[in-house]
């Protein structure tokens, strides 16, 4: 009863909420901006996208991750890299399994600056993944590992309240902070994404005024604030488990 009556634990709640929720609420409210703004080339997010693969060598089958290569997949006009819709609102991905990009119905269809910039982050990440990029192979290598690891930390942490263990407590923690190393280095996976979209948006010559590069930008600084607020209130948790810890010593 102490770990859900705990006031450490109640500020942690606070302090976490009020993060990721400032975070969603500022990524609402630039892609609400942004995406009511046409961009000035008049592109709908799926013609940008393609534009991108079509006017620079990403996508093509000699930079293509080996097992793309292997399956002899190509998309649109030869590109290995697919598009592909999905639903909801801000649901956009790139999957590195199949090399593919999914976009959400309004980013796919509106032509504006907010799908421009959401589909050029996500072949940023298609970019990182054709160059082997060193963040991007690290954060997939610690992939199997946090499909498993918070399930033993919050046992192992549960269990160490329960029995007044520190051991057990600090051993999930450990556990716990191969998440948290997963978190922290997303951002900068994240933020090197979004560097990379307005390198190929002008490298595609799709950004032909400041106002479009101002407005991709401010979407792209919006959706990196939800990784920071992730990996902020990743590692306040982690603080936590271990103050529990030193408390039981």
């Amino acid at each position: 009863m102490m770990f859900y009556f705990d006031p450490m634990y109640l500020l942690l709640m606070i302090v976490t909420l009020v993060i990721s929720g400032g975070a969603q609420l500022y990524v609402s409210s630039a892609y609400k901006k942004w995406s009511g703004v046409r961009n000035e080339v008049n592109m709908t997010g799926s013609q940008v996208g393609q534009a991108i693969v079509d006017r620079t060598p990403l996508g093509d089958f000699v930079n293509a991750p080996k097992a793309v290569q292997a399956a002899g997949q190509s998309g649109l006009a030869g590109s290995t890299i697919r598009f592909q819709r999905i639903g909801g609102q801000m649901t956009d991905h790139y999957d590195p399994r199949t090399h593919s990009v999914s976009l959400s119905e309004g980013v796919a269809s509106q032509p504006s600056v907010a799908a421009m910039a959401i589909v050029a982050h996500e072949l940023g990440h298609a970019q990182q993944h054709e160059q082997s990029s060193f963040l991007i192979t690290l954060r997939n290598f610690l992939v199997p590992a946090i499909r498993f690891s918070p399930q033993i930390a919050y046992v192992m942490i549960f269990l160490g309240l329960i029995l007044r263990t520190s051991g057990l407590i600090y051993l999930g923690a450990l556990f716990y902070g191969v998440m948290v190393l997963f978190t922290v280095i997303t951002l900068p996976v994240e933020i090197d994404a979004s560097r990379r979209a307005l390198v190929l948006l002008r490298e595609s010559n799709l950004i032909h005024d400041e106002r479009d590069a101002a407005g991709a930008r401010q979407v792209l600084t919006a959706a990196a604030m939800t990784y920071v607020a992730a990996a902020v209130t990743a590692i306040l948790t982690l603080l936590y488990y271990l103050t529990l810890a030193n408390r039981r010593r």
